[in-house]
């Protein structure tokens, strides 16, 4: 399999992350971006910018994006997931690859393939397995879908660490959303419990029992990295987590935790969009998050 033209819908963290890492590899032409950003009048300057710097092609719309290209990636918010499968789908040339890398539910993925196989596309789920930064298109991905295992040594070729694990579409996002749960679970307690403890002058009687029960991971620094990836993307982990939530509902279980952890992370992104941590340099301890918390909630 050969594929020249590769085309990005999202042109957020991951999209650059991709757009930039994938134009240099062997065989690939060109890379092509759209994002609803490109065509917004209050950030389009700063983004076509920003693609003609990174040597992408900025398109002007989610038609000539998708005529252009023989592989189609889909870097965009959870929530957006299915919006973008059917807004792309009419537009998608016969045989055209179409690589889902959001964070979606095995439902979601399989109503994504529906519309895009109907109108000839080969879809193919990614379950991305953790942050991509700082692993850039190197970032551990699982593959799912009838074409999974044939679209695997291409991205491989790419130096793209990938693995299919299934031609039943489900399955990859199955293995992410379950993974998700725990990690977006975990930072949600630490972000509960380090205020808390805060609140009551205890962390330092806290931490150290952690640290005692799991000597493996250095709790101060974890917290900062909590804090720190919750604070700048609460948002996006939000909406993940609510199709956390739609995957555990689809198993038919009620999602009380994936729930509480999507409310969590969204209360978090709130405070973030109110400034409550304007100003906080990135590398900040954990306690510099916490008192932001807790001077806002005495306002």
């Amino acid at each position: 399999m050969n594929i020249e033209r590769i085309g990005l819908i999202g042109y957020g963290e991951v999209g650059k992350i991709f757009s930039s890492g994938l134009q240099d590899q062997a065989g690939v032409a060109i890379v092509s971006v759209w994002d609803l950003k490109l065509g917004n009048a209050a950030t389009q300057t700063a983004e076509r910018s920003h693609a003609a710097a990174a040597g992408v092609t900025a398109k002007s719309s989610m038609q000539s994006l998708c005529e252009a290209s023989e592989l189609v990636i889909s870097a965009v918010t959870a929530s957006n997931t299915l919006a973008v499968a059917q807004e792309a789908a009419p537009f998608m040339r016969p045989g055209t690859i179409f690589l889902d890398l959001n964070s979606a539910s095995p439902g979601t993925k399989q109503q994504c393939a529906a519309v895009l196989e109907a109108a000839g596309a080969h879809y193919v789920e990614a379950g991305v397995m953790t942050s991509v930064p700082p692993h850039g298109i190197r970032v551990p991905m699982l593959l799912g879908g009838a074409r999974a295992a044939q679209v695997a040594p291409l991205l491989a070729g790419w130096g793209m660490d990938v693995r299919a694990v299934s031609e039943q579409l489900g399955v990859a996002s199955a293995i992410k959303m379950c993974r998700s749960i725990m990690i977006k679970g975990l930072e949600a307690l630490v972000i509960e419990s380090y205020a808390t403890a805060r609140a009551y002058g205890v962390e330092d009687q806290v931490l150290p029992t952690l640290q005692e029960t799991f000597p493996s991971i250095d709790w101060s620094a974890q917290g900062a990295y909590f804090f720190s990836r919750v604070v700048q993307h609460g948002q996006r982990r939000a909406e993940e987590m609510r199709e956390s939530a739609h995957t555990v509902r689809e198993a038919g279980i009620e999602p009380l935790m994936a729930t509480a952890i999507a409310a969590k992370h969204q209360w978090v992104a709130d405070q973030a969009r109110a400034g409550v941590f304007a100003g906080l340099d990135k590398v900040a301890c954990w306690q510099d998050y916490a008192d932001r918390l807790l001077a806002a909630r005495q306002k």
